[in-house]
């Protein structure tokens, strides 16, 4: 594996050829670490097979070095794609927090990283795409065009199996008590209400002890299943056994061309056990004064961030989102670039939005760390893809998990204002588990 830096790298060679659709799951457990997944709402889904380059970035320089190392590795390709899905994409994201991710279990994620997948199966509108990427010294066409040939009849083998059961849950343990959480929620809203804070996230983290071996290919499918509009991913570093995974309802950014495409989801509540009592759940949270107020704040917040890049910004009209365990207030916002930005500049712009983060910024970053006695690694983070022409698609990491074999860290936060009380937000984050917590737990 090449491991790529801000200078100068070895060529690029990449070949594609279109292939009868296998398995998704199939082609995921038959993957070598490390393994990548980006589904999302209107994009292809892809399923990345071990390291061409890896891009690695440390400290608060990250989205930078990142972006710098991405463009010269691009600028040397020899590239035929077949089609646009298949084009050479780097996959990856960010920590929360620069030197965010030194803890357990986030030992073996740096504060940024990207991979360019040695071999890449597209599953999108116009077929299932088949793309084997080298890099370095002994790329040549003739071995990528090999190695395309033998991948092809790999795949071509692929049978799916029997879905496994779901691992059942031993144990659970709370990395914070809830007296500590009530502490934390009511110094934050005290800050809230003398003016040093306008608003903050506070996360908590679920460590799992599991009854049996974890697949996460029939995790995510099940996730997809179950959350089709959300984005799904799957991070693995190169080193240990850990896998940051997700389906994650909510879209940090996407640029093509001068468009840019983001949105504010923010205000919670539940699903009711009727269609009656789901509707007026949704008509409490629309007309609820503190989640009103909650969401606005990182709409206003959101726009104001893409206003210098932009030659004309719209903000859509506030409606419910209704996913499978909660509802969110969801408002969507577009933007015409003054001039083309790399996806990376616009992330870095956006991350963390006081969805994940609060306001002011630093001082909702230093509570955080100030309070939560974790870290977040890259949980509440973007996660996503980047390309040679420097568009992209972000999300931000929710509804997640970092797993190894039989141990998984589960994350999930709310969103701290002056009326916010400590009960009512700890029962939110206990929901926000649900959509992992419930492909852990063991078939009745």
């Amino acid at each position: 594996m090449e491991q790529v830096g801000t200078g100068e790298v070895d060529r690029l060679v990449s070949r594609t050829v279109r292939i009868s659709e296998p398995p998704f799951r199939a082609v995921l457990e038959s993957a070598t670490r490390p393994r990548t997944v980006w589904s999302a709402p209107g994009d292809a889904t892809v399923v990345g097979s071990g390291a061409a380059a890896t891009i690695t970035a440390d400290g608060p320089d990250r989205f930078t070095r990142v972006r710098e190392a991405a463009e010269a590795l691009f600028e040397t390709g020899d590239v035929h794609a077949g089609t646009e899905a298949a084009r050479p994409r780097l996959f990856g994201g960010f920590a929360f927090h620069d030197q965010g991710a030194e803890r357990d279990p986030w030992h073996d994620f740096p504060d940024a990283r990207f991979v360019f997948p040695r071999v890449q199966v597209t599953y999108a509108d116009n077929g299932t795409w088949l793309t084997v990427n080298a890099v370095g010294p002994d790329a040549t066409v003739d071995a990528v065009e090999a190695r395309l040939d033998a991948e092809r009849d790999r795949l071509a083998d692929l049978s799916e199996n029997p879905m496994r059961p779901r691992p059942g849950i031993r144990s659970r343990t709370r990395t914070t008590a809830i007296e500590d959480w009530r502490q934390g929620v009511e110094a934050a809203v005290a800050r809230i209400r003398a003016g040093d804070l306008r608003k903050v996230v506070l996360a908590q983290a679920l460590d799992v002890d599991l009854a049996a071996s974890l697949s996460i290919p029939d995790t995510l499918v099940r996730l997809g299943e179950k959350y089709p509009d959300c984005h799904r991913f799957l991070v693995e570093p190169a080193a240990g056994e850990a896998g940051f995974f997700g389906a994650t309802p909510e879209r940090l950014v996407s640029v093509r061309g001068r468009t840019v495409e983001t949105g504010a989801l923010a205000g919670t509540t539940g699903r009711g056990e009727t269609p009656a009592e789901d509707e007026w759940l949704a008509r409490e949270l629309m007309d609820s004064e503190k989640n009103v107020h909650e969401h606005d704040l990182v709409a206003e917040t959101i726009s104001e961030q893409l206003a210098p890049f932009a030659a004309s910004l719209a903000t859509g009209e506030r409606r419910v989102r209704r996913l499978a365990t909660v509802q969110h207030l969801g408002t969507p916002i577009t933007a015409e670039l003054a001039r083309e930005e790399h996806v990376l500049s616009l992330v870095e712009a956006l991350h963390p939005t006081p969805a994940v983060g609060g306001l002011p910024p630093e001082r909702a970053l230093a509570t955080i760390r100030e309070t939560e006695p974790f870290d977040r690694g890259w949980y509440a983070a973007p996660v996503g893809w980047i390309d040679a022409a420097g568009y992209g698609s972000f999300a931000v990491a929710l509804r997640s998990a970092v797993a190894t074999d039989r141990q998984v860290t589960l994350f999930a936060g709310v969103g701290i204002v002056a009326d916010s009380d400590p009960d009512r937000e700890w029962d939110e984050v206990q929901l926000k588990y649900r959509p992992i917590l419930d492909e852990l737990e063991a078939d009745d």
